[in-house]
């Protein structure tokens, strides 16, 4: 395989982190962009970035391009705001991108409720100013997050890329919804391929604290009550890291009968998890039992998510496969190892 420069925007998030290395592995030259906001803890940004061979007082530093320290490891990272209309177009300028990633983001559906610029400001403004400089910058293909979200409270299972999603019921979804659109227009007038993921629950070593089994092991492992939404009636279709980072790897480096410039996938288990299972799941792996505080259904959530993926699995042969147990298993580990 001929190596690539790709552009992973997000790269100290999550998914972005483990693209990153999953890239590097495969001898590709990464540039990495993040703004390390503190939507949750900035240290567990800084580890991942250390595991890249980016230290903390390099990635403190704003619009200054720092090279992984680890030999033989192409990876540079830059601190700043893709939302920036200065600073964005010069680092496409300084690199010649064969490929850009967008996962950079406002994460989180419960917070859209109490800070909702920030998702216009990242989501919107910043969406708008990567297709900007892939369109000026010669970019011929573009894949970024979208999210399954956009599907709302759609009792249409398992949901599919053909459902309508003009209902939804926070503004995270909405600005996902929103992304999608504008990759349409560019893709449309400027010939930019497009490649729009719709992630599912996602899950694994090196995750979000604010999601579901951060939450759950650390109170467990505290001995401390778990709090269960909607009293425990719903359904997430969870999907490990690796099975994911697969399938986004796919979709940037393989061929596909595909012509189309604009295209939308599902990426997700295709196997939903009823969310008081998957606790079970956790206390078996621990070893703990929990409590449970029974609360009511947060605002902007949704009941159940189910990714229909043989749209993916057909143009580019994703193929999750991870149990969840394995899955849980490997979280709570490094779990454990990370924080001592």
């Amino acid at each position: 395989m001929t190596s690539k420069t790709i552009l992973v925007t997000g790269a100290a998030g999550f998914i972005g982190f483990h693209l990153c290395r999953r890239l590097l592995n495969l001898g590709h030259t990464v540039v990495g962009i993040d703004n390390i906001n503190d939507y949750y803890d900035v240290n567990l940004k800084y580890g991942r970035l250390k595991e890249l061979g980016i230290h903390d007082d390099a990635s403190k530093i704003w619009n200054n391009a720092t090279t992984s320290d680890i030999p033989d490891t192409p990876f540079t990272f830059i601190r700043t705001n893709i939302e920036d209309r200065d600073q964005l177009p010069k680092i496409f300028k300084s690199y010649p991108f064969d490929i850009v990633c967008n996962l950079a983001a406002q994460a989180g559906v419960r917070y859209s409720l109490e800070n909702p610029e920030a998702y216009i400001d990242s989501n919107i403004t910043g969406f708008l100013n990567v297709l900007e400089c892939c369109r000026h910058h010669g970019i011929k293909k573009l894949v970024y997050a979208s999210s399954s979200s956009v599907y709302g409270n759609t009792l249409d299972v398992p949901f599919s890329e053909k459902a309508s999603v003009d209902q939804p019921i926070s503004l995270y979804a909405a600005t996902k919804k929103s992304n999608e659109l504008m990759a349409h227009t560019y893709s449309h007038l400027y010939g930019i391929e497009t490649i729009g993921l719709r992630f599912f629950t996602v899950y694994g070593p090196w995750g979000r604290p604010d999601m579901a089994l951060f939450l759950f092991t650390k109170a467990i492992l505290n001995g401390e009550p778990i709090k269960v939404f909607n009293h425990g009636n719903l359904s997430r279709d969870f999907t490990y890291i690796d099975d994911i980072i697969g399938g986004v790897e796919h979709t940037l480096l393989a061929p596909t009968k595909n012509t189309e410039v604009y295209k939308l996938y599902n990426i997700g288990n295709n196997h939903p998890v009823k969310l008081m299972d998957f606790i079970e799941a956790i206390e078996t792996v621990t070893g703990c039992q929990s409590e449970h505080q029974m609360m009511p259904m947060q605002p902007g959530d949704v009941n159940q998510t189910w990714a229909d993926v043989h749209a993916l699995k057909s143009d580019y042969e994703y193929q999750p496969n991870t149990p969840l147990k394995q899955g849980v298993e490997a979280f709570v580990n490094w779990y454990k190892s990370y924080y001592k």
